[in-house]
């Protein structure tokens, strides 16, 4: 069977103090929007698990049981008590490396996946439990839409928005590691004591609203100042888009893919046209939000 998953943007991401389990405290509004990876598992009965990626960045993808979709077959297949002879095959569409979740979304969507293949009927609340243990942004993969995510992001609470919301994303070239990120942001704040985030009242109001100029201004993303750190053009590309008329910015994740909200399609693809020219970025994508999290859109011999 076949999943499909969308990619997240963080429209704030507040970044609070280390914790003794080295992530830090956060407080974020996810926003999963329509660039999205399918996820096919197929069973092999007597053939062990294997992954072949295809699609954009598909080279950049490991292969390799630590692939993070593989992982999330074998938690899967533990519970249910069966080996897990599949074959991964993924559709690369999100960028890889770029601060929208793409590893994160697949795992989301090998999870979804396993449990329909193996009839593990998990539910909503353990594949939730799952996914939390594989990372910090999977859980909201799975529910998509918009929502708050607090402790390292993984406890999610629904948020209200209206409308749909525009994006240009500028996908740098090479990636940003995320440890590094946070690492640099630890360093610029140096011995300053750092309080607990909270999650941004602008934000949700926009959303509530439905106001794509006040969320513009309200985007929010403490790791933006380590991310300029390490790569000094991000900045830049920043403030050309922002020039050029978009009507808010900012750094998704950790980078280095910088996100334009822009007033409608037509001022996207203006934008996204305008992007291309400066040669500050290795590609130039369009998307809306928010859409829903991994959605099963094939299944064949399911038992």
């Amino acid at each position: 069977m076949t999943v499909r998953v969308p990619g997240k943007i963080n429209l704030q991401l507040s970044v609070g103090p280390l914790r003794k389990d080295g992530f830090h405290e956060l407080a974020t509004i996810y926003q999963a929007v329509d660039l999205c990876d399918d996820v096919r598992l197929t069973a092999t009965p007597g053939v062990p698990l294997s992954i072949t990626v295809t699609g954009a960045d598909a080279d950049q993808v490991p292969t390799s049981t630590d692939n993070l979709a593989a992982r999330a077959v074998r938690s899967v297949a533990a519970l249910v008590g069966v080996e897990p002879e599949v074959a991964i095959g993924i559709t690369k569409v999100l960028p890889v490396a770029a601060g929208m979740a793409g590893g994160s979304a697949d795992a989301a969507a090998a999870l979804m996946a396993a449990d329909v293949l193996w009839d593990a009927r998990l539910g909503r609340v353990e594949l939730s439990r799952l996914a939390a243990e594989l990372g910090s942004d999977v859980p909201f993969l799975l529910h998509g839409g918009t929502a708050v995510g607090t402790g390292r992001g993984e406890v999610l609470t629904p948020a209200l928005s209206r409308g749909s919301f525009n994006w240009v994303f500028a996908v740098a070239a090479g990636g940003l590691s995320t440890p590094a990120v946070y690492g640099e942001l630890d360093r610029l704040r140096g011995s300053d004591s750092v309080a607990n985030p909270e999650v941004s009242v602008a934000v949700l109001t926009a959303l509530a609203a439905g106001d794509a100029a006040a969320l513009g201004a309200a985007l929010v993303n403490e790791l933006m100042p380590a991310a300029f750190a390490l790569r000094p053009q991000l900045r830049q590309l920043l403030d050309f888009g922002t020039e050029a008329g978009a009507l808010g910015a900012t750094v998704c994740g950790s980078g280095p893919t910088c996100a334009f909200l822009v007033s409608d399609e037509g001022a996207g693809l203006d934008l996204a046209v305008a992007l291309t020219a400066t040669g500050l970025c290795r590609t130039v994508r369009r998307a809306a939000g928010p859409v829903v999290g991994a959605a099963l859109v094939e299944a064949v011999g399911v038992r």
